[in-house]
């Protein structure tokens, strides 16, 4: 989750937030891809969640990586993240361990990125005796095990999230997700992208379900993280059926996040809860305790990082329906998506397989893909199927765009893991549950071991 946002001056009107999201239209040769990555940090010893305090703590990892140039980000006496030339690494609620790279202009250059930070948390957490693990959810640790992370909009979010869904603390303290941001050209594009991405969300899902343990059992699922997003807060996360109606642009996703129910306001270094309250109202002077306080841009800024659906608009799109995963399928899930949307003739050819599904078909999908990913009936198929063809799109327009590295090679080759996953038709969850009942006799502490990315 994001740090506070910077956005600019005092809100006059309406007009104004949907200026907002207008200012992210780029001609394509100002596209960038940016890639934010989740990862569970453990202690190697004892196979148990970091705390932030501490010699071994994630106060000491992220200390330590300022050695490589990062910058503090402090919220009182506590650091709380760190920034970069456009990238920031930040902590989730649960301490989970945060890379939102910069915008860049290839998926070489994402996973050059990736490749990095990776080498650099792998150096500092030798010192500390941590390693990290790449899933949806976290396989073993009960929830008293996990330390809340110092941050004010995790308080605010702790206490509001029982009132309004089941599954809200296991989403901050216990799930993991990889995302891609993309930008758009035009509000037309943005709308075509958008629909693109919520239609394909789900298949997403299945190709990156790698989240099927709980407490150390089986839970049920494939993609347990997208189980748990099914009972959240339905007012800010899911499908968003009405991106699909006429008249859909960036005045109606403004309508839409102007009644979001808030979480809070920052000010002057702290947070001032606001949770249940509209944007709206706060925008109107109607809510008496805040009615001194002038809303800034900054305010939308973040409130837009609080709506949590499938595909969420800022200034960008981002992907946001992928489990966690190991190193080398990190970079899949840009590649899958900017080989879609960052061709003319692939975003056609989506939009042509998507097109006619009918919001009924959609949730549906959404719902049943958590427990069955690849085996999930769509229509006459599945979306095992539909994940093959999804790839072959990608695949495609990634050769047409022809981004090489320096020994020729196209972005393409990111998309190999996936490939694998769609030529032998299981998950990567059916694979883990496979060596749990084989391999491992039961003994989940043997994914810390066999799976530690670091």
């Amino acid at each position: 989750m994001s740090i506070p946002q910077s956005a600019g001056g005092p809100i006059e009107s309406r007009d104004d937030l949907v200026r907002y999201l207008e200012s992210g239209n780029k001609p394509k040769e100002d596209w960038r891809i940016g890639t934010e990555h989740e990862k569970f940090v453990y202690c190697i010893k004892t196979y148990n969640p970091l705390g932030y305090e501490g010699a071994h703590g994630i106060k000491a990892l992220l200390e330590g990586m300022q050695r490589f140039g990062w910058q503090p980000v402090m919220e009182g006496e506590h650091i709380i993240g760190l920034t970069q030339n456009g990238a920031s690494i930040s902590l989730e609620p649960g301490g989970q361990f945060e890379l939102s790279g910069a915008p860049l202009k290839t998926v070489h250059e994402t996973c050059a990125e990736v490749a990095q930070h990776q080498q650099q948390v792998r150096q500092v957490a030798a010192e500390i005796g941590a390693g990290a693990l790449g899933l949806g959810y976290a396989p073993t640790w009960p929830m008293r095990e996990v330390t809340a992370m110092p941050k004010g909009r995790y308080e605010i979010m702790k206490r509001y999230m029982p009132k309004v869904g089941g599954y809200g603390e296991e989403m901050m303290f216990r799930t993991c997700t990889v995302q891609v941001n993309l930008d758009f050209s035009s509000e037309a594009d943005m709308v075509k992208k958008l629909r693109v991405g919520l239609a394909l969300q789900p298949v997403a899902t299945a190709l990156f379900a790698n989240s099927p343990f709980r407490e150390g059992k089986f839970n049920g699922f494939l993609s347990y993280r997208a189980h748990v997003w099914s009972d959240v807060d339905n007012d800010r996360a899911g499908m968003l059926p009405f991106a699909f109606e006429d008249g859909m642009g960036f005045e109606r996703y403004v309508d839409y996040a102007l009644d979001v129910p808030m979480y809070f306001l920052y000010r002057d270094g702290k947070y001032i809860d606001m949770a249940g309250k509209s944007f709206r109202d706060f925008l109107d002077r109607k809510i008496p305790e805040v009615k001194h306080i002038e809303p800034q841009m900054s305010d939308w800024a973040d409130h837009l990082t609080t709506i949590f659906p499938e595909v969420r608009l800022k200034k960008f799109l981002e992907m946001r329906g992928a489990d966690g995963g190991t190193w080398r399928r990190i970079c899949g899930l840009p590649a899958l998506w900017v080989g879609i949307m960052y061709d003319d003739v692939a975003l056609d050819a989506a939009w042509d397989m998507v097109k006619d599904w009918t919001a009924e078909e959609r949730q549906a999908m959404r719902d049943t893909v958590p427990r069955l990913a690849f085996k999930t009936p769509f229509r006459n198929t599945r979306v095992w199927e539909l994940a093959y063809r999804m790839l072959e799109i990608s695949a495609a327009g990634l050769k047409r765009r022809a981004a090489e590295d320096a020994v020729g090679m196209t972005e393409e080759g990111f998309l190999v893991p996936l490939r694998e996953l769609v030529s032998r038709g299981y998950t990567r969850a059916e694979e883990l549950l496979q060596l749990y009942r084989t391999d491992w006799g039961k003994d989940l502490n043997k994914i810390f071991t066999e799976y530690n990315f670091l």
